[in-house]
């Protein structure tokens, strides 16, 4: 026994006009969010480091060895230090 569906009428909307305060007040607030992204703020802070021109390779850096991503980190921050690569 097939048990047949009821068809539902599906509501249909009407799109509002739009009214011309309301075009109005759109445009004003497309120009704000121009104005913002005009006066866009320089990046704050950061820690940069220049490995330019460096001949070392990545196994005399890390070693043969596997090893965790902790241990590449401070591996990588120590030969940072010892040949002054950072901008500070």
């Amino acid at each position: 026994m097939a048990v047949k569906k009821k068809a539902t009428k599906r509501k249909t909307t009407t799109k509002k006009k739009v009214t011309k305060k309301r075009v109005a007040t759109k445009k004003k607030a497309t120009t704000k969010k121009k104005a913002k992204s005009k006066s866009k703020k320089p990046a704050f802070g950061g820690y940069a480091i220049n490995f330019a021109g460096r001949k070392e390779t990545v196994e005399q850096v890390f070693g043969n060895k596997p090893i965790a991503p902790s241990e590449m980190t401070k591996k990588i921050w120590a030969f940072v230090k010892s040949k002054s690569l950072s901008n500070r």
